[in-house]
């Protein structure tokens, strides 16, 4: 009995003599796959998925012709009385909730380094809980959107909404048509949500939260960029209609290589692999 205490009080010393840096190390790895068996036991099989996500695509795509339609209306008429219209009505309210509502939901596009860090935080994460396709879409589709933003912009060539017009409240430079913050949200938040649609299941405090708070955020930021008057309603319109266009050929293609297993990771128990799921 003696000997055994012994034994067990050198294994005690023996741990606690372990370096602090392997100690986080441990800590960390701990919590990294219990973050992976977390998301592992939400995810829906890929079957599914792909039923899901068809969905989706189906109802984003029809929208692209009515996006040509109103870019090629907006270029032969920059100033619309409709346009002007709707935002001196709803510039008439003048609540502070509704004024720091409007500029908080915009900031982070404002922002470009905050708006970069979040892209690649969220790659991280999901390249941490084995969801490397997912990741790198994040990356691709958010830089994909701003390049076809910027080409937008300068092909339509529309003003801005002027101070003899309107209420700029916060004044921003370049063109107008479509909207950045409005097709950058929806290319990053909106892609966040459909992930959340597509892969995962339950009620999960975490899922709930991938559903919630990126569709805020794509459903406030056009009547915010409206409100303070950077866009034009038929910016923020058309800037939805082109982005949900994009977003939906991002879920075809990613519903295609998600069905072929590319950057899938191999599970595996014991040294068997396992299908992927």
């Amino acid at each position: 009995m003696q000997r055994k205490s012994t034994d067990e009080r050198n294994k005690e010393s023996a741990a606690q003599q372990k370096p602090l840096g392997e100690h986080i190390q441990q800590s960390t790895e701990t919590v990294v796959k219990e973050a992976q068996q977390e998301v592992a036991t939400a995810r829906v099989p890929w079957y599914r998925a792909i039923r899901r996500g068809r969905t989706l695509v189906i109802a984003d795509t029809i929208v692209l012709a009515l996006f040509a339609l109103l870019a090629w209306w907006v270029y032969i008429h920059p100033v619309l009385a409709v346009d002007v219209k709707i935002t001196r009505e709803f510039q008439e309210t003048q609540a502070p909730w509704l004024y720091y509502t409007m500029v908080a939901v915009s900031y982070i596009g404002n922002v470009a380094w905050l708006s970069a860090g979040l892209i690649v935080l969220a790659a991280v994460i999901f390249w941490i809980v084995r969801l490397r396709l997912e990741a790198v879409m994040i990356v691709v589709v958010s830089a994909t959107s701003s390049i076809l933003n910027t080409l937008l912009k300068a092909l339509v060539g529309r003003p801005r909404p002027a101070t003899n017009l309107v209420e700029v409240i916060q004044a921003a430079g370049g063109k107008s048509f479509p909207s950045g913050h409005v097709m950058s949200y929806v290319a990053f938040w909106g892609l966040l949500f459909s992930f959340g649609v597509i892969l995962f299941k339950g009620k999960r405090w975490w899922r709930v939260a991938l559903l919630i708070v990126p569709a805020l955020f794509v459903i406030l930021i056009g009547p915010s960029r409206v409100y303070l008057g950077d866009h034009w309603a038929s910016d923020v319109l058309g800037a939805y209609l082109i982005s949900g266009t994009l977003l939906s050929i991002a879920l075809w293609v990613y519903l295609k290589l998600k069905a072929r297993g590319v950057l899938a990771v191999k599970k595996t128990v014991q040294g068997q692999p396992l299908e992927n799921t």
